[in-house]
């Protein structure tokens, strides 16, 4: 967490950019996996990809961008068939991708706060945990990822 306002002003256009780069490289994982359904070097691309956001944003305590990142990275890991996602599941993990770019757009450069409603982050966990069947969905799914599971 940032000690000052000076250093998070400093260390946000570092986030931002790594953070643009992080999910471009998701999308690409994506794009690659609508072509070619069962790659797990994707899958496995886009899960690190989106730890390493979640990682970075807790960094800066971008909370509600660290979370989703990992939920959506929990949901791909415990899926029961990761390398058999279909339309519907890839178009579902591109709405999230798109709505952390956004999220993304939003933060305050000078005091770093992200106001948002999380309805809609809500609403497309939701989607995805219908369009990609988990092994063991977990109700309480916020005290595994803190666990690391």
């Amino acid at each position: 967490m940032m000690n000052s306002a000076n250093e998070w002003q400093t260390a946000l256009p570092d986030f931002l950019l790594e953070a643009e780069m992080l999910l471009a490289k998701s999308e690409e994982c994506l794009n690659h996996l609508h072509l070619i359904r069962n790659d797990s070097d994707a899958i496995d691309c886009m899960k690190a990809s989106l730890a390493k956001l979640a990682e970075k944003a807790d960094g800066l305590a971008l909370q509600a961008i660290s979370e989703f990142s990992r939920h959506i990275q929990y949901l791909i890991a415990n899926a029961v068939s990761p390398v058999q996602l279909h339309d519907q599941a890839l178009d579902a993990l591109h709405d999230c991708l798109t709505l952390l770019a956004w999220q993304l757009e939003l933060i305050d450069m000078r005091t770093g706060e992200l106001s948002l409603d999380d309805s809609e982050q809500t609403s497309l966990i939701a989607t995805v945990t219908s369009q990609i069947p988990q092994k063991d969905y977990a109700p309480d799914l916020q005290s595994r990822l803190q666990q690391g599971s």
